[in-house]
């Protein structure tokens, strides 16, 4: 089952679909998430969103100023400002 992730920044959103892999860096460090991954609630730091889909492509997006919840296999990201990488 993949997670189910949503990247959105305060004006609109960013990125949302299924994955198997997202990297993101926290205030306490880069953190990865997987499926089955525990509840986890995490202050943004400035830095890239790296997210594997599930059919294997890579998305990149720069992000800053916000928070990550992760629970049930669904990753939220809200950053104040957020972009994809071209």
């Amino acid at each position: 089952m993949p997670l189910k992730v949503s990247l959105v920044s305060a004006d609109a959103e960013v990125w949302t679909g299924d994955a198997s892999l997202v990297i993101a860096k926290t205030v306490e460090g880069e953190i990865g998430f997987m499926p089955g991954h525990e509840p986890v609630l995490a202050i943004l730091a400035e830095g890239q969103v790296r997210i594997t889909t599930s059919d294997g492509s890579k998305i990149l997006a720069n992000a800053q100023d916000g928070f990550l919840s992760m629970e049930a296999d669904t990753l939220t990201i809200v950053a104040g400002n957020a972009a994809l990488v071209a």
